[in-house]
């Protein structure tokens, strides 16, 4: 008979963790340590770890066995006992290096420090204790659960990531292979849905992995068009990386080594997807093919020296790289990046504690921010003194009690449900998710307001995490009420890698009025995937209308806002919505909504104007730039006969402008039938481009006042900060 092994993993009082003897609890500590029994304590002055557990099994004693790691290849006796506690006098040297394994009959329970403080959904390795293979073995081993369609992957309620610990001695994670990263002989990490993987060194260089691909679910693995949710960082790829990825997809902080002819390697010949965005990364040895990707945008990378094509069909962004493709209708470069402050990432100090790297804002920026022996310009903060480390099951409650202690989060993969915002209102505050952690809005009357509200204070950070909505709100993350007024030039508010999601998961008739407001100045945004959901686990069609209801991807009111990376797709009006000064963006990829069931209940500008424009800038502003951009008709759940007038609208006014705008058509019988302000040309004839529209002669927009979010759509009966 086998043994079962069974790993529990209990959150309890940070201090009671690292010292045995500590008694004084916060209200916060004390909910947290009545959460379990089984727990593991360690006393640094002693260096001892002290075990308890709750009675399983029948008969005999418990026998203790010892790890360097989880899946550590040899596990040592150091004791049994009939107690249900047990302390190891002579641990190994490093406390998190204490795995334990506590076995009574045929049922066998895990402790370790790792998994009491990160939660059951963080997987970590450890090359000093184990082969080679062992990491690649499990995670493709959940690939099934988490890589395919439906309830196994696309829709499904798991959440994980994968944590490696830096290579010592020469070690690395790659036990071999060859071929490209698609094939078996490649021995590939196939990282699956709503999965993140991730080095814990200081630089990408102190995690190497073998070769590394996201292998698609659709047309045998050619179609990538729904490889959705899944990150990568601060890791070195050293055989091949074929990161074949759509939207809400990003790679960060990447050292790349050797990769595919083509990125999106399946089906190289016919292979289409429609991704996505990599950052802050370093290509070696070989210039990347983007091959049949729709569109993609990459900032602050460099490339090996070259002047071939690097692929792309539509609209393809460079910016702050270095040796980027020539500029062309396809290729957009542009030199720098105006404001950028990296995402913040979770490492091991060489003091053996886990730190978060919080990089520093830089301007005009030109290339990585790292190299191989230094972080980068930022501050570092310990993990267990200045964080919270939020669980699956933690609330609002729990959430905003911590933040209100001064405490920034990391939330552990998971989904966790609320009656309440989020509500960040402390200068400097971070929200810092992985594995694609979700803030879900439940199916109660209680929350009508949104998931995350973000005051209007310097330099607040909120990153990594999905939002998703069971219930009728406001919005779904708000920066700034209506009258956010504060200057936050010398010290931005970031958003990085957030999802806004309406639909696609629930059964009951929601309406949300937008999925993201940015009403404070100076916020700086780093990839964002805005998706009223085209599909789902749900029926779609005529249901799905009137189901699934949400006006807009994005209003921004706050002035000197700029944007990298912006994805927002089939809202049901304007899908951007441009009422500040100063705005900038830099990449657009949009889609108007699939399934307006005719063209009366989908009409602008009082019913004059055929559907929404996905980017539409008020009439109002009188500064504004953005620079490729991309909208394509996909009407295929209408009636036969819906059509857009505009892809983008804008003011006639000299200091508005918009370059390297792109319309086509990818699917459906309708048309845009302009690129911008009535000119341009329409789908009906092919790709249509403008290379640049500034106080053009295109028919100006009707004027139009905005139904906007109000006071209503922040809690009140939260007591905010001033």
């Amino acid at each position: 008979m086998g043994t079962k092994v069974i790993s529990l993993f209990i959150a309890l009082a940070f201090p009671a963790i690292f010292c045995g003897f500590v008694t004084t609890y916060s209200p916060i500590e004390k909910v947290l340590e009545k959460k379990g029994e089984n727990k593991i304590v360690y006393n640094k002055k002693k260096h001892s770890m002290t075990l308890s557990w709750t009675a399983f099994g029948s008969s005999g004693p418990y026998i203790i066995t010892r790890g360097g790691s989880r899946l550590a290849s040899d596990f040592v006796s150091v004791g049994s006992t009939s107690k249900l506690t047990y302390t190891d006098k002579k641990p190994n040297a490093d406390k998190y290096e204490n795995y334990y394994k506590i076995t009574r009959d045929t049922i066998t329970i895990i402790l370790s420090l790792e998994n009491q403080i990160f939660g059951n959904n963080i997987y970590f390795y450890d090359r000093k204790h184990e082969k080679a293979e062992t990491a690649r073995i499990e995670i493709n081993s959940q690939f099934k659960t988490c890589g395919l369609a439906g309830a196994n992957g696309e829709w499904t309620t798991k959440r994980q990531a994968y944590y490696f610990k830096p290579n010592i001695n020469g070690q690395t994670y790659d036990s071999g292979g060859s071929g490209s990263a698609s094939s078996a002989d490649a021995n590939s990490i196939e990282l699956g849905f709503y999965s993140h993987l991730g080095g814990l060194g200081k630089s990408p260089g102190d995690v190497k992995l073998g070769s590394v691909f996201t292998r698609p679910h659709l047309s045998g693995g050619a179609n990538a068009t729904c490889t959705f949710w899944r990150s990568m960082e601060n890791v070195t790829v050293m055989r091949d990386f074929a990161w074949t990825v759509s939207q809400s997809t990003s790679a960060r902080r990447m050292q790349i080594e050797s990769t595919s002819k083509y990125i999106s390697d399946v089906g190289s010949n016919n292979f289409w997807g429609s991704g996505g965005f990599i950052a802050d990364s370093r290509y070696t040895t070989t210039r990347p093919n983007w091959g049949g990707q729709q569109q993609w945008y990459t900032r602050n990378t460099v490339f090996p020296e070259g002047s071939t094509a690097m692929g792309g069909s539509y609209n393809m962004v460079w910016q702050g790289c270095i040796n980027a493709p020539q500029a062309n209708d396809v290729n957009t470069t542009i030199p720098s990046t105006p404001v950028i402050r990296e995402k913040p990432y979770l490492f091991l100090d060489t003091d053996g504690e886990y730190k978060v790297f919080i990089p520093a804002w830089q301007k005009d920026r030109v290339g990585i921010s790292w190299s191989e022996t230094d972080m980068g310009m930022g501050k570092i903060q310990d993990l267990l003194t200045d964080w919270y480390i939020a669980k699956e099951g933690d609330t609002d409650v729990e959430i905003n009690n911590a933040l209100r202690a001064g405490k920034n989060i990391f939330f552990t993969p998971g989904h966790y449900a609320l009656n309440a915002p989020i509500q960040v209102n402390r200068k400097d505050a971070i929200l810092l998710g992985t594995g694609i952690a979700s803030v879900t809005l439940e199916p109660t009357e209680k929350n009508i307001w949104g998931c995350i509200y973000v005051d209007d204070k310097d330099g607040i950070i909120v990153a990594g995490l999905l939002m998703d909505s069971f219930n009728s709100t406001t919005y779904q993350i708000r920066v700034g009420n209506e009258d956010a007024k504060a200057d936050h030039s010398t010290n931005p508010i970031l958003l990085t890698d957030i999802t806004c999601r309406v639909g696609g998961v629930q059964s009951k008739n929601i309406q949300i009025h937008a999925s993201m407001q940015l009403s404070s100045n100076n916020v700086v945004g780093d990839h964002f995937w805005l998706w009223r959901a085209d599909h789902g686990s749900q029926r779609g069609g005529n249901l799905r209308w009137t189901r699934d209801r949400c006006k807009n991807g994005l209003i921004v009111t706050g002035d000197d806002v700029t944007l990298y990376g912006l994805f927002a797709e089939h809202y049901q009006e304007y899908e951007v919505l441009w009422l500040g000064e100063r705005g900038r963006t830099y990449f657009l990829q949009n889609e108007p909504p699939y399934d307006a069931p005719n063209q009366p209940s989908w009409s602008s500008q009082g019913g004059r104007v055929d559907g929404y424009a996905a980017y539409k800038v008020a009439n109002k502003v009188k500064q504004h730039q953005g620079i490729g951009m991309g909208s394509y008709a996909v009407f295929t759940g209408t009636d036969g006969k819906v059509n857009k007038s505009n892809g983008f609208e804008i003011p006639n006014s000299p200091n508005v402008k918009l370059e390297k705008m792109c319309i086509t058509r990818f699917a459906g019988p309708g048309q845009i039938q302009n690129v911008i302000n009535g000119i341009g040309g329409s789908t009906a004839t092919g790709v249509k481009r403008v290379a640049l529209y500034n106080n053009g002669t295109g028919t100006q927009p009707y004027d139009e006042t905005f139904d906007l979010p109000n006071r209503e759509s922040y809690p009140a009966y939260i007591l905010m900060e001033k």
